[in-house]
């Protein structure tokens, strides 16, 4: 890890020291020949092989990179001399602290700055870092008889390469990752060491590596309007996260009040940077931060208000509550309070008028129409109509952050009821992370309402369709999370379900973005021992149906694979099926299939730069959609191969061309949402 500019004394602490003080020899010259490798250590203490690396190349050059951990694979350089060097090149160290790469031409290229100094005075060393600069050192060779001659304390730094390494950093490095300090921080260059600190509200991950990244001391509110005024910005100066930007406004109208406002209203946007009528919107994480008087502009944190105040309150119910729960007394009530309602719900169960299944009856809970009228403040605020009637949102309780959705079905006559009970008895038992879970229902004279968790970051469609394109990466991960759920429900349920209308707008996205498969009530339900579905009055939308709705044949699980493979099309291209099917454009499938054809898979993902990067990845899943759309139902995988061929644990073959169907629906349909009648075939497995 050091270079010293001599052949005598003593190396010691693995290159952290060299002892020289006193010797009064001739020095020698250092000559580092290519190819030649430095690896910098761990940290001050910590002598293991560090992050950074000093190369001295091929071609001549002397480059510094920085190493992903732990893979130790090479990121891009940020440093290079990128000098006209040939072959013939090595980098030479002479006793003096003259640093230069000899290009063996009689061209030489100094790495020194200022002119050598003396190598009477002064002993030099050059290492790299634990911090990633190439540092050269001096050292007086003399004692200091005006201290007793004792020898000087340390070593004097002369110069590093590069001079600014924050900025070096992001001028020429990879914009993934968390930077030079690790995601959240903040990189400063200010003094004699590379500091890296963590923004007002951040701790740092690793409070024994500064270098781990920081990680936020709060947690904002769930976003939603009514909580707009639950959050306040801190200010900062002379920061920046260059490479977190995800929209910038500009213009005019761009002040510092509308650049906080736009911020307090968006969900992802957690810094925002204002600079002369230009506004940043930053998401996390937090990449490469760099603080220098020279950068220009208002940093605007989000945080909660009153976090302090927040966070004692916490404390406070703890405490209470092992104080509640240490009384014998407060127990034994407790104790009679639960059997009681045990007994209430019992008598309540056998005389539910629907027959709903006792396994599962535990698991919801019944509500009053009066709860949840007022649950709803009378059924204001409505999130969507779906095909047997309204959802509303609305607060349980005296917990003012516990969001529902309420579904108020419309339809009473027999085919309501008969989705009333379906929903309620199939849905109550089917637990997984990619579907949206039953939390109550209403069954009170005419009123059948169903109770669900509520989705703060609304539907599938409007994430897909909006004005700006979701992040790739993410958009494979909801493609997944569909995927398995929907094998979930084709089998691994108890009682096997057909979704039978699986399209963007009946996906759902909690607030982490995670996808969930909603609207049960056109589900079409298996016994175990079959395949086949009878049912009658199913709905659909044009753009996802399987060309088996539109002839007398039998309905399967293959149905949902079909509109999956369609959706699937749409979460790669950001583009709607039905706008294809109702505008004058070709067919989405038929546009896919081409661009997959004629190897332009470019085309359907436009100016995506991060899906261009993932090729190979893009390929696999736009094979898989293609799968998933034949016609014949045979040819289709099972949502659990599907799960397997987009996860890449078995490898997909190339498919035949789809069916033309989605180009051509039929003439009669007006709208995008139609019903169908139609007789269907049971059959055993």
């Amino acid at each position: 890890m050091t270079l010293k500019a001599t052949s005598y004394g003593r190396l010691q602490g693995n290159g952290s020291k060299v002892q020289l003080c006193g010797y009064t020899g001739t020095m020698g010259n250092l000559t580092l020949r290519k190819p030649s490798k430095l690896r910098s250590r761990q940290s001050e203490t910590n002598y293991s092989d560090g992050r950074f690396q000093l190369s001295l190349q091929m071609d001549g050059n002397l480059v510094l990179y920085s190493l992903s951990m732990p893979s130790q694979n090479l990121d891009n350089p940020y440093y290079a001399t990128m000098g006209t060097i040939n072959w013939d090149s090595q980098l030479i160290f002479t006793e003096a602290g003259y640093m230069y790469i000899d290009g063996g031409n009689g061209r030489n290229l100094s790495l020194r700055k200022e002119d050598p100094g003396s190598n009477e005075t002064y002993y030099y060393i050059a290492r790299i870092d634990h911090d990633g600069v190439f540092r050269i050192y001096k050292h007086l060779r003399k004692k200091d008889e005006t201290s007793g001659g004792s020898c000087p304390p340390s070593w004097t730094e002369v110069q590093g390469i590069p001079e600014d390494i924050c900025q070096a950093f992001v001028s020429n490095t990879n914009t993934i990752g968390g930077g030079l300090c690790g995601p959240n921080s903040l990189c400063s260059n200010d003094g004699p060491k590379v500091r890296c600190t963590c923004p007002p509200g951040f701790s740092a991950l690793d409070q024994s590596d500064d270098w781990a990244g920081c990680t936020p001391d709060f947690a904002l509110p769930s976003c939603q309007k009514e909580n707009r005024d639950l959050v306040e910005f801190k200010e900062l100066i002379h920061v920046n996260w260059p490479f977190s930007d995800y929209q910038l406004l500009q213009g005019p109208h761009v002040n510092r009040t509308s650049c906080e406002n736009h911020c307090r209203d968006d969900c992802l946007c957690v810094v925002a940077i204002y600079n002369e009528n230009r506004c940043w919107k930053k998401k996390y994480p937090l990449s490469n931060g760099r603080k220098n008087p020279s950068i220009p502009g208002i940093v605007l944190i989000k945080v909660p208000k009153n976090n302090d105040l927040y966070k004692k309150k916490q404390s406070m119910v703890v405490v209470l509550a092992l104080l509640l729960g240490s009384s014998a007394f407060l127990n034994i009530l407790l104790f009679l309070v639960i059997f009681a309602a045990c007994y209430y719900l019992y008598h309540k169960k056998l005389n539910l008028p629907w027959n709903i299944d006792s396994t599962f009856a535990t698991n919801v809970r019944s509500y009053t129409y009066k709860e949840l009228e007022e649950a709803t403040r009378g059924f204001k605020h409505i999130l969507g109509k779906g095909a047997f009637g309204t959802v509303y949102k609305g607060v349980l309780g005296s917990d003012s952050k516990r969001y529902v959705a309420v579904k108020k079905l419309d339809k009473v006559v027999e085919e309501g009821e008969k989705e009333f009970t379906t929903e309620v008895s199939v849905i109550g038992q089917t637990h997984h992370k990619n579907l949206v879970r039953l939390l109550g229902y209403c069954d009170e004279g005419e009123h059948r309402l169903l109770v669900y968790e509520y989705m703060s970051n609304g539907s599938l469609a409007t994430f897909l369709f909006g004005i700006s394109r979701p992040h790739w990466n993410q958009r494979v991960q909801i493609a997944f999370g569909i995927a398995r759920g929907l094998m979930y429900l084709h089998e691994e349920c108890s009682t096997q379900i057909i979704h039978c209308d699986i399209k963007p707008q009946n996906i759902l996205l909690d607030e982490y973005f995670t996808p969930r498969i909603a609207d049960f009530g056109l589900a079409k339900l298996l016994l175990a021992e079959q395949t086949r579905a009878a049912r009658t009055g199913i709905r659909g939308t044009i753009g996802y149906f399987a060309p088996e709705w539109f002839r007398k044949a039998s309905i399967s699980v293959k149905v949902d694979v079909y509109s999956f493979g369609v959706m699937l099309l749409e979460i790669i291209c950001c583009k709607s099926s039905v706008a294809f099917a109702m505008g004058e454009e070709e067919a989405l499938i038929d546009w896919a299939y081409e661009c997959y054809k004629d190897k332009k898979l470019e085309k359907l993902i436009e100016n995506d730069e991060e899906a261009r990067n993932d090729m190979k990845r893009l390929e696999r899943l736009v094979i898989v959609a293609i799968w998933c759309i034949q016609e014949d139902p045979s040819l289709r995988p099972s949502m659990k191969k599907v799960t397997q061929m987009l996860e890449g644990v078995i490898e997909v073959s190339v498919p035949p061309r789809p069916s033309l169907y989605a180009s051509s629906p039929p003439s009669k349909m007006s709208s995008s949402e139609f019903s169908l009648s139609t007789i269907v075939t049971i059959s055993d497995r």
